[in-house]
């Protein structure tokens, strides 16, 4: 298995001699406003992708599926929504199929709680965008596990902070790697409503079999902790072997 982070949360993941892409977020750098509410008053996305617009173009034709965790824009924006093929297949959360299909995409796929497609074993899972009120507000979101024969098993968590649902999922799928969404976003009036380091850390003691990898740093104004932050707190840990922070572009391989 392979895994190469695009930028923030998108991924582009091969497995099984397939390649499949994760949250698309394929705005050009400073194309949005600020994430209102938020103490860094920069335009988003941060920083460019790591790809040329010849290789994007290639990745967008080549990947059999799209997973979309949750329609927020810094997972499914715009340019993805007018760049991906229409019949390419796509899959997501329940609640979200309806306005994905009214984007014009003819093959979309809600899992629940889960369904097998082209050799690939699907299943949906829970989390929480933060806590209290803020959480309730801004939405469900999902993870994905996905398998695949003679494979490692892969969790993509979603927008979540470490509470039960994360760690029931580790509990009952055992994968063999998960990517969780760092960064500890969050605003001026809000606690962390993705992970901040003690999240990614809960992850990695309760599922200590599996590689962590953490993304979704440094390319939207409203996540505050750093790569070199959570570097720093994993060393110390001892963790440092089992949890990968990439930069974008880079590619991780997983046997």
């Amino acid at each position: 298995m392979r895994v190469q982070l695009l930028r923030h949360a998108t991924l582009l993941v091969q497995l099984a001699g397939s390649d499949y892409l994760i949250d698309p977020m394929l705005s050009p750098a400073e194309a949005w406003e600020p994430v209102r509410n938020s103490a860094n008053p920069r335009r988003n996305p941060l920083v460019e992708l790591p790809l040329s617009a010849a290789e994007l173009d290639k990745v967008l034709e080549s990947v059999a599926a799209v997973f979309v965790t949750h329609t927020h824009g810094d997972h499914w924006d715009q340019p993805a929504q007018e760049r991906l093929p229409k019949d390419r297949p796509l899959f997501c959360q329940p609640n979200d199929s309806d306005a994905i299909r009214g984007e014009g995409f003819r093959q979309v796929f809600p899992v629940d709680p889960s369904l097998e497609w082209g050799g690939l074993e699907i299943e949906l899972t829970g989390g929480r965008h933060g806590t209290g009120e803020v959480a309730e507000r801004i939405g469900p979101v999902s993870g994905f596990v996905l398998r695949a024969a003679n494979e490692p098993s892969l969790y993509v968590a979603g927008d979540t902070i470490w509470c039960e649902q994360v760690e029931a999922a580790l509990d009952a799928h055992q994968p063999s790697v998960v990517v969780v969404n760092a960064g500890a976003a969050q605003f001026t009036d809000s606690g962390p409503i993705t992970m901040d380091a003690g999240d990614v850390l809960s992850v990695a003691r309760a599922a200590p079999d599996s590689q962590v990898v953490a993304v979704h740093f440094e390319s939207i104004n409203h996540c505050v902790l750093s790569r070199r932050e959570l570097r720093e707190q994993v060393k110390r840990e001892g963790l440092a072997e089992r949890v990968w922070i990439p930069a974008d572009g880079e590619v991780l391989e997983f046997a």
